[in-house]
């Protein structure tokens, strides 16, 4: 090996080392699976200034095998540009990460029935089913549910996107739920860019919808594609009917 060979080498080490560590520290959920060889491949070709699109795609194929969500990947494949002293991964290579996760998915093997594997949200199914308990619960106490609770809907979809795309706008909408809201609060993705949290009606109700829009705002940016999510997102409160059956035609609805 030549002295160039070697430092190209060395360097490309001293990066995966780096992305390792602060993906771990950051981003990413268990370290025991962080490592894969397209990993080592895609860092090379970033420390070499080759296209990383290749190398992308197939660390979206090993990330979608290993079980690793869209958003988690997209997450630590940031974390490198950023190690390698880029302010953010190219729309590119992104992109590639995308297509390779989905090419490398199994839904009927890796996803539970009742999880949306694009957003990590529930299914419009798993949404029901989450209606049924409140309006159990409910009627167990002599309450309401229409006066009780309500469905947040926030639509940020836009027209024309390519599948990379609705991909990427499903993971940061999910992400962006999740942030906002919590653990507690049943959520589904209802359609590409279409939305629907289960939430309790009261004065926190206009301060979480604010949140909302400001985490939506923030997760767009971060992907930094000005096609990506609608904004400012459409978020609107839809009252829940007087039975569990009404509440079931209700959410398939508004789905599409």
């Amino acid at each position: 090996m030549s002295e160039q060979s070697r430092a190209a080498s060395t360097a490309s080490a001293a990066l995966l080392h780096r992305w390792e560590s602060a993906s771990i520290d950051t981003v990413w959920l268990r370290p025991g699976d962080w490592y894969t060889p397209a990993t080592e491949a895609l860092a090379e070709a970033l420390e070499a200034r080759l296209d990383t699109t290749p190398a992308a795609y197939r660390l979206g194929q090993a990330r979608s095998a290993a079980g690793v969500g869209i958003t988690e990947a997209i997450d630590d494949m940031a974390v490198l540009f950023k190690s390698a002293g880029y302010e953010s991964a190219p729309i590119r290579s992104i992109r590639a990460l995308c297509e390779g996760w989905t090419a490398g998915s199994d839904p009927l093997s890796d996803v539970p029935t009742m999880t949306d594997a694009e957003s990590g949200l529930g299914t419009p199914e798993y949404l029901i089913q989450r209606l049924a308990e409140v309006y159990g619960a409910a009627s167990r106490a002599g309450h309401h549910v229409t006066t009780s609770h309500a469905l947040v809907i926030v639509d940020v979809s836009v027209e024309g996107s390519d599948p990379w795309q609705r991909i990427a706008r499903n993971a940061a909408a999910g992400e962006a739920l999740r942030r906002t809201y919590g653990v507690g609060h049943p959520m589904a993705r209802m359609g590409d860019g279409l939305y629907a949290v289960l939430v309790e009606r009261g004065s926190a109700l206009g301060t979480g919808i604010a949140v909302l829009r400001d985490q939506m705002t923030e997760r767009a940016q971060a992907i930094k594609d000005a096609n990506l999510m609608r904004q400012p997102p459409r978020v609107w409160i839809e009252s829940l009917p007087d039975t569990h059956a009404f509440a079931g035609e209700l959410v398939e609805s508004l789905q599409r």
